[in-house]
């Protein structure tokens, strides 16, 4: 009888994880521009969903939302594995003061910019999802007859947690894209 009981329990658990479905994802990486000019090369990126509505009522009572994004700069290898060539973190918080009842939206890490403070929650999602600018490198430093393309990793999570039970909850969540395959040389 003992050794039923633990099988049993083990397929009525992960019963429980298969039917229990986890928050919908709303985090999505609408526009990924990459600009190749004559001086280097630069991405833009805009999250939608940036704040879900599961992070609002900790936003609201003070804990501070964050967002990561890692972009990498790939060179596509034919007959063998891509190479990373550049990555590049970009990291910002946003934080809600009760007393003054005003929205931060202050970079951590990878801009210089200044913190930019607002009343109006739309104002604060639409400074913390739009990077735009993101120099890479010079396009002198790359192989001119290279085939490169970006990957974007995006995260927001409450607090900067970022685990599967605070992804299961809503209070995170992640997404990834790639774009397009890119020469350096203009091809006519």
């Amino acid at each position: 009888m003992r050794a039923l009981w633990f099988p049993s329990h083990l397929v009525a658990a992960a019963l429980a994880l298969a039917v229990a479905a986890p928050a919908r994802a709303e985090l999505r990486i609408s526009d990924l521009d990459v600009y190749l000019n004559d001086h280097e090369v630069t991405v833009h990126v805009v999250l939608l969903g940036a704040l879900p509505e599961a992070l609002n009522e900790g936003i609201q009572s003070g804990i501070p939302a964050h967002i990561r994004l890692v972009i990498e700069l790939w060179q596509y290898q034919r007959m063998a594995r891509d190479r990373i060539l550049i990555t590049k973190t970009i990291e910002r918080t946003l934080s809600y003061n009760v007393v003054t009842r005003e929205f931060k939206v202050a970079v951590v890490q990878g801009e210089t910019r200044p913190v930019f403070t607002t009343r109006d929650l739309r104002d604060a999602q639409r400074v913390l999802s739009e990077i735009r600018g993101v120099k890479m490198t010079p396009a002198a430093a790359l192989d001119p007859a290279a085939v490169i393309y970006v990957r974007v990793q995006a995260e927001t999570a409450l607090n900067g947690e970022n685990t599967f039970v605070s992804r299961m909850n809503g209070t995170a969540e992640q997404t990834m894209r790639q774009s397009e395959y890119r020469t350096i040389q203009r091809v006519q």
